[in-house]
């Protein structure tokens, strides 16, 4: 009996769930999206301010976290990084999620001509990096968060729409869809009552999984000096703005914000990975 109990579905993804990695990391992802959200209230100084006579400090009770090449406060551009550095992928994944989507259930629902139309648009976008054409666009706009977050969309959007895709031709070919269909719904309602919201636990943790790689790809093109305005805290920057500390002897404002990237990457891709895991019910 208790075996038997032991092998349901809902028990299965408890027990997954609770696993300590994953608590551990969803606790993490909670911590970094509160410290966003509250930066203004925990960053304990103005994070642009500058103070050149205290340079390259180490940490001390006024400056937890010591202060960087340009003497402002490390765990002040630290916490109201963390805002920049989460916002970006989500546009990115907001985007791409939306149009990919639609682009998905389009192709899959109407097929034929315009099925291949649609899927032989998105696979020329997968011959073109996507960190490429986020420098080429900046390169041309300039510095700012928008360019690089629509061309990340942009590069990002052939995935979840190859995703939708196959998931809508699974779910198509089900009786309930047929069923609908006798009743007079049309295609729309089907799509959107019925047919994605038994993908979106699928969709939603590709998006987590893609909102660690938008935040690789952002900071990347921070610490290049072709994301985020010099002024504007934000962890890639931070990174690209402590390479002169680093070569002084002092790593903390560089380390601190790369460990600040990782950290968040990883989290997010545990957790996204261990949402696939409950949709495909499998319990490791």
């Amino acid at each position: 009996m208790t075996a038997a109990l032991l092998r349901r579905p809902g028990l299965a993804r408890l027990r997954t769930t609770r696993a300590p990695l994953h608590r551990t990391c969803l606790a993490f992802v909670a911590l970094v999206v509160l410290a966003a959200l509250l930066a203004p209230w925990l960053a304990p100084h103005d994070p642009n301010t500058v103070d050149l006579g205290d340079a390259l400090a180490g940490p001390s009770a006024d400056h937890l976290l010591g202060v960087d090449a340009s003497g402002r406060d490390t765990l002040s551009r630290l916490v109201t990084g963390a805002r920049t550095s989460l916002l970006g992928p989500l546009g990115v994944v907001a985007f791409s999620t939306l149009a990919g989507v639609a682009v998905g259930i389009t192709a899959a629902w109407r097929g034929g001509p315009l099925d291949s139309v649609l899927s032989r648009g998105t696979e020329l976008v997968f011959a073109f990096p996507g960190l490429l054409l986020a420098i080429l666009i900046v390169s041309v706009y300039g510095e700012g968060l928008l360019a690089p977050v629509l061309a990340l969309a942009v590069a990002y959007l052939p995935y979840v729409s190859r995703l939708t895709r196959s998931l809508v031709l699974a779910e198509r070919a089900r009786p309930y869809v047929e069923a609908y269909r006798v009743q007079g719904h049309s295609g729309l309602q089907i799509c959107l009552r019925h047919v994605l919201p038994g993908i979106a636990p699928v969709l939603l943790a590709q998006a987590t999984v893609n909102f660690g790689y938008a935040l690789i790809d952002l900071a990347g093109l921070s610490f290049l000096g072709l994301g985020v305005p010099a002024l504007t805290p934000d962890w890639g920057r931070m990174v690209f703005d402590g390479q002169s500390a680093v070569q002084h002897g002092y790593p903390l404002s560089a380390v601190l914000p790369c460990l600040a990237i990782v950290l968040t990457v990883v989290a997010f891709n545990v957790v996204g990975e261990r949402r696939a895991d409950l949709v495909a019910g499998r319990d490791r």
